[in-house]
C-alpha cells in the first residue's frame, strides 16, 4: 500500500512550524505501520487494539497539551493535528485519545487538587492508567442539566447513585470524571472504578464505532472518599468546559477521517476503468472529487482558525460548535460520496469509506448532535434561545 501522504490542496502544511509538521508525521508514520494494518480485524470484532495504548503514551499523545506532570506541553495545533492523523485511522482510535486527554486528563488538571494531579496525570499521560467521563444519562444527553445521578456526603465519604451512558472508554478505565448533582447543583468527582457500588458493562449490538469501548456505567451506592471530588467543578458550566476541550479536537479529527476517504476514492476511481475509460475521467466524478477537496480544504482552514483563536485563549463555545457542526457533518457527506464513488466495493471490509461512514454517524450525534451546535450558533448570532 502506498505511503498516506495526506490531502492539503492549499498548501496549509506551510502555514505549520517545522515541529507541528515533525509531530503530524510522526503520528502518521505510527497510524500507518501500527495501526491500519489491524483496523479492519478489530472494527469487525468489536475490540479496541488495547497494546496501542502504552504506544500512544510512549510518543506524549495523551494530555499532550498540559504542561508537567510527565504531559509533553504541545500546542493546540500540535493536539489537533495528532487528532486528525489518529481518526485518519479510525474515529475509535480518536475517541479513546480524545477522552483520556480532554475529557479526563483536562478536568483533573483543572479543576483537582496538586494531589490529584500527582496521583493521575504522570500514569495517565504514560498510558499506565485510563479514564472515562460520565456525565450523559440514558435519559439525559442534549440536556445534561437535567441528569439524575445523584452525591450524598455521608461522614468522610460520598454515596453516589445513578447510571451513566454511551461512555467511551468505560469498561476498561481506571478512573472515571463523574457529574453528580451534590445539594441540587452538578458536581464533578474523580472516582476509580475500584471504588464499591461502581459498574462497567459494554452496550452490545453496536454498528459504529466498533473499534472503540462504549460502556455504562452504574453507581449503586457507590462509596467514595471526600478527596475524589474536585471542588473546583462546580455547576454544569465546569462539564462543558470540558466537552469543548474535546470538541475543538473533533473539529481537527474529522478532516482525518474525510482525507482518508476522499483519498481512497480518489485512487480507486483512477484505476477502475468502466467504458474503457477510468472512472475518474467521467465528469460527474471529477465534480464528486472537486466537491471533496474543496470541502476538505474549507475545513482545514477553519481547524486553523479555531486552533490560532484557542492558543490565545480566545475561542468561545460557539466557534467551537460551528467548527464541530460543520466538519463532522462535512466529513459524514465525504464519507458518503466516497462510498458511491467506490459502488458495491464500497462496502467491504478491503476499504475503509464504509467504516468512517458508519463511526461518523456516531460522531455527528455525541458531544452535541448537528443540530444542538446549529442552535447554539443560532442563539449566538440573534441574541435569542431555540433550545
Amino acid at each position: 500500500m502506498k505511503a498516506y501522504e495526506g490531502t492539503d490542496f492549499l498548501n496549509i502544511s506551510e502555514l505549520l512550524s517545522d515541529q507541528e509538521r515533525q509531530i503530524q508525521s510522526s503520528v502518521r508514520q505510527f497510524v500507518d505501520e501500527e495501526f491500519m494494518p489491524i483496523v479492519a480485524k478489530h472494527y469487525m470484532e468489536g475490540s479496541f487494539p488495547m497494546p496501542l495504548i502504552p504506544k500512544l503514551g510512549e510518543m506524549g499523545l495523551l494530555g499532550c497539551f498540559i504542561d508537567g506532570y510527565d504531559c509533553a506541553g504541545l500546542n493546540y495545533t500540535d493536539y489537533g493535528l495528532i487528532m486528525m492523523e489518529l481518526e485518519r485511522g479510525d474515529s475509535g482510535l480518536r475517541s479513546f485519545a480524545s477522552v483520556q486527554s480532554s475529557l479526563c486528563m483536562f478536568p483533573i488538571y483543572s479543576f483537582g487538587t496538586e494531589t490529584h494531579k500527582k496521583t493521575w496525570l504522570p500514569e495517565m499521560s504514560q498510558g499506565r492508567k485510563i479514564g472515562c467521563f460520565g456525565l450523559s444519562e440514558p435519559d439525559f444527553g442534549s440536556n445534561p442539566s437535567g441528569m439524575l445521578t445523584t452525591a450524598v456526603k455521608k461522614g468522610a465519604k460520598y454515596v453516589l447513585n445513578g447510571t451513566k451512558r454511551w461512555i467511551t472508554n468505560g469498561s476498561i478505565a481506571d478512573v472515571a470524571i463523574i457529574w453528580a448533582k451534590l445539594d441540587g447543583e452538578i458536581q464533578g468527582f474523580i472516582v476509580p472504578t475500584n471504588s464499591p457500588g461502581f459498574l462497567a458493562k459494554d452496550i452490545p449490538g453496536k454498528l459504529s464505532l466498533r473499534a472503540s469501548v462504549t460502556s455504562e456505567l452504574v453507581m449503586d451506592n457507590c462509596e467514595i472518599s471526600e478527596d475524589c471530588i474536585m471542588k473546583e467543578a462546580r455547576g454544569l458550566k465546569a462539564a462543558l468546559m470540558c466537552l469543548s476541550s474535546a470538541r475543538y479536537g473533533i473539529v481537527w479529527g474529522a478532516l482525518g477521517a474525510a482525507s482518508a476517504c476522499y483519498e481512497e476514492a480518489l485512487a480507486y476511481s483512477k484505476d477502475r476503468i468502466m467504458f474503457d475509460q477510468p472512472i475518474a475521467q467521467k465528469q460527474l466524478v471529477q465534480s464528486k472529487l472537486v466537491w471533496m477537496i474543496t470541502e476538505i480544504s474549507k475545513g482545514q482552514l477553519l481547524a486553523l482558525r479555531l486552533s490560532q483563536l484557542k492558543s490565545q485563549n480566545k475561542l468561545k463555545p460557539y466557534q467551537i460548535s460551528m467548527g464541530k457542526m460543520n466538519n463532522v457533518q462535512m466529513a459524514l457527506d465525504v464519507a458518503r460520496v466516497a462510498r458511491d464513488i467506490l459502488g458495491a466495493n464500497g462496502i467491504c471490509d478491503e476499504y475503509q469509506c464504509m467504516r468512517h461512514m458508519c463511526n461518523l454517524e456516531s460522531v455527528n450525534t455525541y458531544e452535541g448532535t448537528y443540530d444542538v451546535h446549529k442552535l447554539i450558533v443560532g442563539q449566538h448570532i440573534t441574541g435569542l434561545s431555540a433550545l
